[in-house]
């Protein structure tokens, strides 16, 4: 029987699925060797493997949401938060504002700097009657996106907001 010694991952498990696809009676044996970590320092004994968890806060209520409770989804992961768009207008237009809402954080969380779901989430939270949080993802939109085509239609937004929350104080 004949031993093969792999190093490169990708070719081993290249070999390995057409091993196992094809079903070859007179496969070689393979033996998966991992390769060295150059740059990686050794690591002692004495610490654990795994990381520790991040503190949370006792006072502040953490939202549940997929970058905090899957540990292998990235923190900023651009491709996702377009998907978070997509979803949320679509919920938009469905009419369902709170699952609109939920995914235009996801997409803020996914891509931070990114303006866009700002402008969106200001809609949402305006239709639902949130007008100062609204106020607030407005003004986020045109900080991140200062030159923006609909600038003065989202100024207009924000004054009439502003107009309205006066409006209810002095009431």
């Amino acid at each position: 029987m004949r031993i093969c010694v792999l190093r490169g991952s990708a070719w081993a498990a290249i070999l390995a699925m057409a091993v196992s696809v094809c079903g070859f009676a007179s496969a070689p044996a393979l033996v998966l060797r991992p390769e060295p970590a150059q740059d990686a320092p050794a690591k002692p004994s004495d610490q654990p493997a795994s990381p520790a968890p991040p503190a949370k806060s006792a006072g502040k209520k953490q939202k549940d949401s997929a970058t905090q409770s899957a540990e292998d989804q990235p923190k900023w992961d651009p491709l996702r938060a377009e998907k978070d768009l997509e979803v949320g207008q679509y919920y938009m237009r469905r009419g369902d504002v709170d699952a609109a809402i939920d995914r235009f954080q996801d997409a803020i969380e996914a891509k931070p700097g990114y303006a866009v779901p700002f402008r969106y989430l200001g809609e949402a939270q305006e239709k639902k009657g949130l007008k100062k949080q609204a106020v607030k993802s407005y003004k986020r939109y045109l900080d991140l996106y200062p030159h923006a085509e609909d600038k003065e239609k989202i100024q207009k937004k924000i004054d009439k907001l502003y107009k309205e929350i006066e409006k209810r104080k002095s009431e």
